[in-house]
């Protein structure tokens, strides 16, 4: 898909677009350029030393700001919407900057791509958007719901959908660093509950998902890979025993502001709904073809499930966890 094509990853010093980078260039897809936009420029230059690679463009530029997205989205053919503010604290001290970015950046990136007839966008969202507590959440279910609503408008030539994600193991923010820092410094670890679950998904698997969506996506469709969780603290053990640090004190902070017990991927109304692609779970939009009579006069009859939740997938063993830990190369240079 990518071949002869116009990339551009918002956010694209992150996590997510240095390993998209890095799979387009391991893959060696004949792309015609890739850009990436971000308001760091330290990372960005870093990120150019690293890559050395002249058809790798860099564009400073924020999300919030649309007069900065003219150039870069020209001639593009495929968006990467990843620009966001994700750390959960942050998000609840400054929920307006969380809107402007999460939201209204995401309105801009739209209506940047439309005007500009990018073919297709992908948007990156978080299981935190599923029955949201927290300001991150809340405002990426608000993304969510404009980048479906923006797939309503009259044209045929800029498909947009959304991917939500649960934890991607060791991306930026993430807890397994902390964790891995405190146990190589002999601090106590810090774990909030016992009993909490998370999804546990390799950044391999977060590329897998995006181009499932790009290949496969009607306009409005969001999509979730089906994902493994662990109990944080299996997680835990799995490290001590990578490190070997069997008798690691464990410090049980409680449950932080804006924290839950278990995350979900899927509500229980879109679990009713969605179609079974194999790996992948996908949801079409219930706006499509402006279908008004679903939210005013129709309804859908109940089903019986539940919401597809951490705590009712499928859950890992030490065993497991640990073997997924091992691919990591944060875990691999500190052995």
């Amino acid at each position: 898909m990518f071949e002869k094509k116009i990339i551009l990853i918002t956010g694209g010093t992150g996590s997510f677009g240095k390993s998209l980078i890095e799979y387009i260039i391991d893959h060696k897809i004949k792309y015609k350029e890739i850009r990436i936009l971000s308001r760091d420029e330290k990372k960005q230059d870093d990120l150019r030393r690293l890559l050395n690679n002249k058809n790798i463009k860099f564009f400073i530029g924020d999300v919030k700001d649309l007069s900065t997205l003219e150039i870069p989205f020209n001639d593009v053919d495929y968006v990467f919407h990843a620009a966001a503010y994700k750390q959960v604290p942050s998000c609840e001290f400054f929920p307006l900057e969380a809107y402007k970015t999460n939201v209204m950046g995401t309105e801009n990136v739209l209506q940047r791509s439309i005007k500009c007839k990018v073919k297709s966008v992908v948007c990156l969202s978080t299981d935190k958007a599923v029955y949201p507590i927290n300001a991150m959440g809340i405002s990426k279910a608000m993304m969510e719901k404009v980048a479906v609503s923006k797939s309503l408008l009259k044209q045929d030539y800029t498909k947009i959908c959304v991917t939500r994600y649960g934890n991607v193991l060791a991306s930026r923010g993430s807890v397994i660093p902390l964790f891995i820092d405190q146990i190589l410094e002999n601090k106590p670890v810090t774990i909030t509950d016992l009993e909490m679950t998370r999804f546990l998904m390799p950044m391999n698997n977060a590329i897998k998902l995006v181009l499932h969506a790009l290949k496969h996506a009607d306009n409005g469709d969001l999509f979730v890979q089906k994902t493994p969780s662990a109990k944080i603290v299996t997680i835990l053990e799995a490290l001590f025993d990578i490190f070997s640090k069997k008798n690691h004190k464990i410090n049980i902070i409680g449950i932080r502001h804006g924290e839950k017990l278990h995350e979900s991927l899927l509500t229980r109304e879109e679990f009713a709904k969605c179609i079974n692609q194999g790996n992948y779970y996908k949801i079409p939009s219930d706006h499509r073809n402006l279908n008004y009579s679903l939210y005013y006069s129709k309804g859908v009859k109940k089903k019986n499930v539940k919401e597809y939740s951490s705590n009712n997938s499928s859950i890992l063993g030490v065993k497991e966890v640990k073997k997924m830990l091992l691919n990591l190369d944060i875990v691999k240079k500190r052995i």
